[in-house]
């Protein structure tokens, strides 16, 4: 059979190399439910023929809010089959934000997962003027339902009996160069933007890394919003490669779902990492006598790791072994027992973390990309040098990347690039040159190997009063390598030095203080404890010791708010909304600056 050239196509790749497989896992009053290709192919079509009874044309956008489950793959491929276009948004987004959204697409269908994202929408209802059809994939009462849907695409067939047929030939007036999604950014620079992302973007970001997994791996554990372009290519990966994609059922649970399900590998984020580690680090911290000195000592083992095993000493070899049997085997337990790669993409990963994992026997992938990028502009891969500490891999090989020389910026030309923002064709001129190149505004550099590493982003970047150009990014890596350290924002733009916003991890200053006998109870009253903020004063120091003299942070301010979505302070991929930070904290920021 030929590689599939449309998204779509994988409903019949699937069908062919491995009809007995589930292709998808997910818990229903408790229990793991299977789903297989022939449900999978027969509701997919039911849609299609919804969407054909409805008029909807090629090219008009039907949108979808929910979480990762196999409904959601059914409309995406129901979709895209009949030439339009998917429009997935966050869940957990303002209704501000999904006014905007839906408005700015012209949705005209939507489907939500849930009773509580059906209220969000009906509260705003009256200011979607293009909004025709409304219905949930739960059941409501009184209320349209994924059902109701797959009921008219009966219908519709019963009526219709050339249905296939028609459908069939749209299916065949579809190119590779089709838009096959329309994905809002996240807005950390500001109003959303619609992206328009074709079928031959996420089909060559899919064919540059398969053959990184495992030749038997079968089992992939899916958490990230699927609306998000990296676990959405993800899961088409998965699907091209036959695995069972099962869908956890919450963050919080991922942990518990993967010891039920032991998948081989699992797309993540560089905060998930740091999570992870610390609920290691923290048992540790627990531990005592000869049990906590050879936990510490595994530990510090997997710090020194390399990824080139030809660099390791027999002596190294030899201790790794007797950790492995000791520390590293239970870590990779609490994981499922089968887990082999994480594939963490969004954001950069401390290199020591990267060193920890791959010892212990998870090994830590990671790549760059964009939402306009499909998102991949370049990746590790599973080869004997597919990866180096520090980078995040080589540029894919069907695309061109350059740095300007100039600023240092990433620049990306290829397959991979958007079709343009969505109404937008000033914004789109923006971000694409005349020559095709888009800019990404992030920085970076190849090194004499071809590694890229990424240094920053061109807009977080300020100047002091001293005339010295300060890139935060790289500061907050370097300090959240600490436990201590949940978040943190570097300032001081037009100052004289650098400042900080740190938001602590109160779970390991929890525990911290039980143990030095500080007597706080609330949030606030840790952060306001001389102690606590000569702990986190040693932090700072032993961190700007690594620094350059203009870099290092002066001054800082601890803050008692975890930052989240919820408060807008983290995008849902959770990365940084700097100027809602900034203006949040605007008083303790003028306070370090006086």
């Amino acid at each position: 059979m030929n590689e599939p050239t449309r998204l779509f196509d994988l409903l019949q790749w699937r069908k062919e190399l491995h009809p007995e497989r589930p292709v998808f896992k997910y818990k229903e009053n408790g229990e793991w439910k299977s789903h297989y290709i022939d449900e999978y192919i027969e509701k997919v079509n039911l849609i299609s023929y919804a969407l054909m009874h409805l008029g909807v044309q090629k090219g008009e956008n039907i949108g979808l809010i929910s979480a990762g489950r196999p409904e959601w793959n059914y409309i995406d491929f129901g979709v895209q089959q009949t030439g339009a276009v998917l429009l997935p948004i966050y869940p957990t987004i303002s209704e501000e934000d999904y006014q905007f959204i839906l408005n700015n697409a012209k949705v005209r269908l939507l489907v939500v997962e849930s009773p509580a994202l059906y209220k969000k929408i009906s509260n705003i209802r009256e200011n979607l003027p293009h909004l025709e059809n409304l219905c949930t994939i739960v059941p409501m009462e009184d209320v349209k339902s994924l059902d109701d849907i797959y009921a008219v695409g009966r219908r519709y067939l019963e009526q219709n009996p050339d249905a296939p047929k028609r459908l069939q030939e749209m299916k065949d007036s579809l190119t590779i160069d089709d838009i096959c999604t329309l994905i809002y950014t996240s807005g950390t620079t500001g109003t959303p933007k619609g992206v328009m992302l074709t079928h031959r973007g996420l089909i060559m970001n899919v064919q540059e890394i398969k053959e990184s997994p495992g030749k038997t791996w079968t089992k992939a554990l899916s958490w990230l919003p699927m609306c998000h372009i990296y676990e959405r290519m993800m899961g088409y990966l998965y699907q091209w490669l036959c695995f069972e994609i099962a869908y956890a059922e919450n963050i919080g649970k991922v942990g518990e779902n993967c010891k039920e399900i032991s998948p081989n590998m699992m797309a993540c984020v560089p905060r998930f990492i740091e999570k992870v580690y610390d609920k290691i680090y923290r048992k540790g911290e627990k531990m005592s006598g000869v049990g906590k000195k050879i936990f510490e000592w595994a530990l510090d083992l997997a710090f020194q790791y390399d990824l080139d095993e030809s660099k390791l000493s027999l002596w190294y070899k030899i201790q790794k072994k007797i950790a492995d049997q000791l520390v590293y085997k239970e870590i990779r337990e609490s994981m499922g027992g089968e887990l082999y790669m994480l594939v963490s993409g969004g954001a950069t990963i401390q290199p020591r973390l990267t060193r920890f994992f791959s010892c212990v026997g998870l090994d830590l992938y990671e790549g760059y990309g964009i939402t306009e990028c499909s998102p991949l502009i370049a990746v590790t891969n599973s080869n004997k040098k597919g990866r180096k500490i520090g980078s995040v891999g080589f540029a894919m090989r069907k695309i061109e990347v350059r740095i300007d020389p100039q600023t240092n910026e990433i620049q990306c030309r290829g397959g991979n690039v958007m079709k343009g923002y969505f109404n937008a064709p000033e914004l789109t001129a923006q971000a694409i040159d005349p020559d095709g190149w888009f800019h990404t505004g992030d920085t970076g550099y190849f090194d004499p190997d071809g590694y890229l590493f990424i240094t920053g982003r061109t807009k977080s970047m300020f100047k002091t009063s001293m005339g010295k150009f300060i890139n935060p990014e790289v500061i907050e890596e370097k300090m959240k390598q600490s436990p201590f350290i949940l978040d943190m924002m570097v300032v001081g733009a037009d100052q004289k030095f650098a400042g900080a916003i740190i938001a602590p991890d109160f779970d390991m200053l929890k525990d911290w203080c039980k143990r030095h006998d500080v007597n706080a109870e609330s949030h606030e009253e840790m952060i306001a404890d001389k102690r606590v903020l000569a702990r986190y004063q040693k932090v700072v120091d032993k961190y700007n010791a690594e620094l350059g003299v203009t870099e290092q942070v002066k001054k800082f301010a601890l803050v008692a708010e975890q930052w989240s979505e919820a408060n807008k302070f983290l995008t849902p991929t959770q990365k940084l909304i700097r100027r809602n930070v900034a203006a949040a904290y605007k008083n303790e920021i003028e306070a370090l600056f006086k």
